[in-house]
């Protein structure tokens, strides 16, 4: 396990994004998507072509969050973390720290299940105008659902600085 943090050179098109998140989804893999009016809640769904454009979203699940953001004329920069160590198809972040030849990133915490526990918003939290989504498979820890995928994040850490750079939200899965 090797943490990696890198990002796609070009701007991907809407084919191009969506032929991503399938190369990265997994069992399970969860989505979010946000618009300027909206936010879609997680979803099991991938997204589809009639859902763009949006201005961003992220597909996560135990081993990566991939991210993706609108640039223009319906095209997305694209972030990946992942402790699936590098991918040559994207462009590290940060490369190896030559001077002790260290790794660029390590991520908290460091042993399995490699993820910190994430709570789910209430139905009655009023922080938001609408109730948030989950779905029935997702264990959001706010009641429990035994051997179901648990909604967890990972931290990536700058290992030069020390400064946590990224949140990822992950699952802990029950095996």
């Amino acid at each position: 396990m090797k943490p990696f943090v890198g990002y796609k050179k070009e701007f991907l098109s809407v084919s191009q994004l969506l032929d991503l998140i399938s190369k990265f989804s997994s069992t399970p893999s969860y989505y979010f998507l946000r618009w300027t009016h909206k936010v879609s809640g997680i979803l099991e769904q991938q997204p589809v072509d009639k859902n763009f454009p949006m201005i961003e979203g992220q597909m996560f699940n135990h081993e990566c969050e991939l991210r993706w953001k609108y640039k223009c004329q319906n095209t997305y920069e694209v972030l990946l973390l992942t402790i699936a160590d590098n991918h040559n198809d994207f462009i590290p972040v940060k490369e190896t720290i030559n001077k002790e030849e260290k790794e660029p990133w390590r991520i908290e915490p460091n042993n399995p299940p490699y993820a910190y526990p994430a709570y789910g918003y209430r139905p009655d939290e009023t922080r938001f105008p609408k109730k948030l989504i989950f779905p029935e498979s997702l264990d959001t820890r706010r009641e429990e659902k035994n051997n179901q995928p648990k909604l967890a994040q990972r931290y990536f850490i700058d290992n030069e600085t020390s400064t946590v750079q990224f949140v990822a939200l992950t699952v802990e899965s029950q095996t």
